[in-house]
């Protein structure tokens, strides 16, 4: 159902649980989905949407690689992808972004994820369902990703706002999970989980609440905003709020500090 929302709330998918084109993919842990998920929803394993270069994390796997996951879990080039989690959106988002760069825009994140599904009282199952296999055509699109090169070809353009969703404290340098602390130069920092309202089960805050925490750091519409983190999972999930919130300029950056903070040419803050 391509008229799906990017940002589907559980009462509506309810109501999409039978359509023949929609497929429920499920990047909980293994044991939580073995334990609960929603009817029909088949499992993924994180590992399989990313790659890794030692030290760096979270690289985009190559169009064979792609190619092989996505035809194994059933999408095709009509199949509307409907991504949830039992973290609040992180993982389920990078699946998303990931389809995007692989050239496949149909799709939706289930506001809350696991938590409101289950919370909320909707129906859930615990037997495993076995994926029918599809054919997966990567028609790669760079549009929804940046690089190393591509940021320092744009560091300092007020054009453009490097958006760090990390915990305060790895931004300032003061937690360090690459041989280097802090920031790339002149990015700003909103911790992704901000977004999310802990009242309503993980559910993303009002709209209105959202765009105004975007404008207060300085990430508006009118710029290109690139979200990083530290492997761009945290940082998918902010990519598609701001895509849910109407932003046209957006991009994330895969490997994000895990690659900037592993390679000493690169400038930081």
């Amino acid at each position: 159902m391509s008229d799906l929302p990017l940002l589907l709330q559980p009462e509506n998918l309810e109501d999409t649980l039978t359509s023949g084109n929609i497929l429920i993919v499920d990047l909980s842990k293994r044991d939580t989905y073995n334990q609960l998920h929603i009817p029909g929803a088949v499992h993924l394993d994180y590992a399989q949407i990313v790659a890794a270069s030692k030290p760096v994390m979270g690289l985009v796997p190559d169009d064979a690689a792609l190619a092989s996951v996505f035809s194994a879990v059933g999408i095709d080039s009509d199949t509307h992808v409907i991504a949830y989690d039992d973290e609040g959106g992180g993982r389920a988002a990078r699946l998303l972004w990931t389809l995007e760069v692989a050239g496949h825009r149909q799709g939706s994140l289930l506001n809350g994820g696991l938590h409101a599904w289950a919370n909320e009282g909707h129906p859930h199952d615990h037997a495993p369902v076995t994926p029918v296999p599809a054919h997966f055509v990567v028609r790669r699109d760079d549009r929804p990703g940046a690089d190393h090169d591509y940021i320092r070809a744009h560091l300092g353009d007020p054009g453009y706002c490097l958006l760090d969703v990390r915990s305060p404290a790895e931004f300032t340098g003061v937690k360090r999970f690459a041989d280097r602390g802090g920031h790339i130069p002149g990015a700003v920092n909103l911790e992704w989980t901000g977004v999310m309202d802990k009242t309503r089960n993980l559910r993303l805050k009002p709209d209105s609440e959202l765009t105004g925490m975007f404008a207060a750091v300085g990430a508006t519409p009118d710029r290109e905003v690139i979200t990083y983190c530290q492997t761009h999972h945290r940082s998918a999930h902010t990519y598609i709020v701001l895509r849910h919130l109407g932003y046209e300029r957006v991009k994330g950056y895969p490997g994000s500090w895990s690659y900037w903070g592993n390679h000493p040419e690169l400038p930081i803050e």
